[in-house]
């Protein structure tokens, strides 16, 4: 499961002992959404206004296959979105503040951990429409991040 919500990441079996034990950080200069409009989807790239790199809040799971083997996985955690992201989509990913970032990777208590599944705030991110060229996986250069004008 690529996204696991903040909200019920206790309650989940296959979430809770990763919530406790098994936190990392997902890092990224930038994230996707697809806003719908009359003409269809519009791809938003989401990045810091300064533009420099963040992290994600994740866990992390390894699971045997029937064969033995280890597979290594994570889940991003989302959150509800903040007014920035509103018009894109009702949820987003939790963005940890780089002040919490060695504290998320600690056995700190779940209730500390908890307070850190916050939407970050809208005012240190932007959003601005791309090429729809971000659409297949086969597109790797950066016009695909490049703001619509």
């Amino acid at each position: 499961m690529i996204n696991a919500r903040a909200e019920t990441l206790l309650q989940k079996p296959s979430f809770r002992t990763p919530f406790k034990k098994q936190r990392c950080l997902v890092l990224t200069d930038g994230f996707y959404e697809w806003k719908q409009t009359s003409d269809g989807k519009v791809p938003h790239r989401i990045s810091m206004r300064d533009h420099e790199p963040f992290a994600f809040a994740g866990i992390w799971e390894v699971w045997k296959t029937p064969d033995g083997e280890d597979i290594q996985t994570f889940s991003i955690i989302t959150t509800e979105p903040n007014e920035l992201m509103k018009p894109l989509h009702h949820r987003m990913p939790v963005i940890v503040k780089q002040e919490n970032e060695e504290k998320w990777l600690q056995e700190i208590d779940v209730s500390e951990a908890q307070k850190m599944l916050e939407p970050y705030p809208f005012e240190d991110l932007e959003a601005y429409p791309i090429s729809t060229l971000v659409n297949s996986p086969r597109n790797n250069s950066e016009d695909i991040i490049k703001p619509l004008r």
